[in-house]
């Protein structure tokens, strides 16, 4: 009766494990992101494993050029392919992303892959920008036919609380630990929407938000999605 029990254990478990495969640049592979999203899956009793195709200002375009992907989708299998490049609120970044993302969108459908886009943020300099930045990512991804990860969209509600925790790092773009936690906390709540982040423990994740008040604010606003 016991091994019969771990069995269905098992079984359960592999049920809910994701394989993805970020396709990005910096704004991913800075603090390790997609290692904080595997982190909160086994905090939360879900295995995620990722691997990342994340090169310096890498767009979606350079990684389907690259062939590197392809080659990588023929010897590998994988539930999510997650892209992000630059903010890409000019109408030339729209199209790349409109445009590549539908070829992102076919190599997909032939691996029988789900397709994600990322919404990032811009940097400091051009956050005027930042509603063009989710109204293309938003287009792209409703065009395609690709899940959404809105961390733009949550990043910029964040920042109209003062006195928190900085999502930016120094350089006024890349992510602070913060800004990554963000990004991380925010996938993982859209691939397991029904997980209440509210039991989520604040010591087990002070590594990258220090202050509690910034955490919960996070939570509370990822939660809202």
């Amino acid at each position: 009766m016991k091994k019969l029990v771990l069995f269905f254990l098992f079984i359960q478990v592999s049920l809910q494990a994701q394989d993805i495969l970020f396709v990005g640049n910096s704004l991913t592979y800075t603090n390790n992101m997609p290692e904080i999203l595997e982190y909160i899956g086994k905090k939360n009793g879900v295995r995620i494993k990722t691997k990342s195709l994340c090169f310096p200002n890498y767009a979606i375009i350079d990684h389907l050029n690259q062939g590197v992907l392809q080659k990588l989708l023929e010897k590998q299998s994988f539930d999510y392919i997650i892209i992000q490049q630059g903010p890409s609120s000019q109408e030339q970044g729209k199209q790349m992303l409109l445009e590549d993302g539908a070829k992102m969108k076919a190599l997909c459908n032939k691996y029988n892959i789900k397709l994600g886009y990322y919404i990032v943020w811009p940097s400091v300099r051009y956050y005027h920008t930042f509603n063009k930045v989710i109204e293309n990512h938003t287009l792209a991804a409703k065009q395609n036919n690709a899940i959404l990860f809105p961390v733009g969209t949550v990043w910029k509600e964040y920042n109209t609380y003062k006195e928190k925790e900085n999502l930016y790092s120094l350089d006024n773009f890349h992510p602070s630990k913060t800004g990554s936690f963000l990004a991380a906390i925010t996938i993982f709540h859209q691939l397991y929407p029904t997980k209440n982040l509210q039991q989520l423990p604040f010591k087990k994740y002070r590594k990258w938000v220090t202050d509690e008040g910034s955490f919960n604010l996070l939570i509370q606003l990822v939660e809202k999605l």
